[in-house]
């Protein structure tokens, strides 16, 4: 019987600074999607470089409820991580440390990583249907760092992983002053992270008016704004659509600060198959129910309203029903739900999407909204497109 062959590791810097370099791709992946997902929000022209279709596209990522994590982004978590694993690096490069000490405690928070990746991969997968290229990088790195810190404990350490931590943590009590330091500055970080971050992420339409005129048009269709515009904006717009909801509340601002110059006229346009005919396929579910919502409270003076609530709370029946509760007071809502299961109500709102689909291509026109259109580019839209405003098409 043949023995096993002995393997020669490679010398410890080798693997000491590879376990770094990965840590600070980490950090400065991290810091990309940090800025990356602050620019998706805020930013009106943004779109990051690997937004290119609907299933690859990190700014569909980034809009997700799923990008924010106790109140803090994902991303910043990631700066937060990485920076953490980093602290025990001088430590584990120590002569004292002997090659072998504080890799157990390394070799466990790779662990949790890498278990968050794959946490983060089934939501990417199931729940989000996109992903975001940059994330995948950050799902590497931990991967990387998991097997580097098996590896090393494999070449310079005999021990089992349970005493190896028992002697970590011994070593560590033995600079219990510079661990201390360390370990309680960052949790002070991370707390006033958690307390004073700002949530850039929550869009708030300016408060309604009484100075701002509103009304409706010939055509039955709500408007705010200038009583005798100079400019007209007309939106096509979806309740579930994160570039509708950006793009309105920037417009909304844009009237407040010329409410006497700029009207804006809104006009439903749900990319709900059930209720949209250029929609072939399950997508925005519930838009359409949102609408319905919408055109209820405009019979009852309570349009602008209902909107700001429809965006703010992207589709949840449950909330839609307690806003109504609170805008309506005493109002019996199950009029609205009734209202929603209206055979009636449901073929009025698909006519008149049908009719503005109509009417886009009689005038070549596209429905994207002006973010895309006219700013980035429209390839990481939706079948059919999104549609905040209704403007023509530039000639390819």
């Amino acid at each position: 019987m043949k023995k096993a062959k002995k393997i020669i590791p490679l010398p410890f810097p080798f693997y000491f600074w590879t376990v770094t370099a990965l840590a600070m791709a980490g950090v400065l992946d991290s810091i990309y999607l940090s800025i990356s997902h602050y620019r998706v929000y805020t930013d009106i022209a943004y779109e990051s470089f690997c937004a290119i279709s609907r299933s690859i596209n990190c700014d569909t990522v980034s809009q997700s409820p799923y990008s924010i994590f106790l109140g803090i982004p994902v991303p910043v978590w990631g700066i937060i991580g990485y920076s953490f694993f980093m602290l025990f690096l001088p430590f584990a490069w120590s002569r004292k440390a002997q090659k072998q000490r504080i890799w157990p405690v390394l070799f466990f928070i790779s662990l949790a990583f890498s278990i968050y990746s794959v946490i983060l991969a089934y939501i990417s997968t199931f729940y989000i249907h996109s992903y975001c290229m940059m994330c995948i990088v950050s799902f590497g790195i931990n991967f990387l760092l998991l097997y580097y810190t098996w590896i090393i404990r494999k070449r310079f350490d005999k021990l089992n992983i349970v005493k190896g931590i028992k002697l970590d943590i011994a070593f560590l009590w033995q600079k219990k002053k510079k661990t201390a330091f360390f370990l309680l500055s960052f949790l002070c970080i991370i707390i006033c992270l958690v307390i004073y971050f700002p949530s850039y992420w929550n869009f708030t339409p300016p408060v309604l008016s009484k100075s701002i005129p509103s009304g409706i048009t010939d055509k039955g269709y709500p408007w705010i704004g200038a009583e005798n515009p100079k400019l007209l904006i007309m939106e096509f717009t979806d309740y579930q659509c994160f570039q509708c909801k950006k793009m309105h509340f920037f417009l909304r601002k844009l009237v407040e600060n010329n409410y006497d110059k700029i009207r804006l006229i809104h006009r439903h346009f749900p990319m709900d198959h059930k209720y949209n005919p250029i929609v072939k396929e399950p997508f925005h579910v519930g838009s359409g129910a949102m609408a319905l919502f919408a055109e209820y409270a405009q019979t009852q003076g309570k349009f602008w309203e209902m909107n700001d609530v429809l965006f703010a709370i992207a589709g949840s029946i449950k909330y839609i029903i307690t806003y109504i509760r609170i805008i309506y007071g005493h109002l019996d809502y199950v009029k609205t739900l009734f209202l929603m299961k209206s055979h009636q109500a449901h073929k009025d709102l698909f006519f008149k999407i049908g009719y503005e689909w109509i009417l886009c291509k009689a005038i070549n026109c596209v429905c994207t909204d002006l973010f895309y259109k006219f700013f980035v580019s429209p390839r990481a839209c939706p079948p059919g497109g999104h549609s905040p405003l209704f403007l023509p098409s530039r000639q390819k």
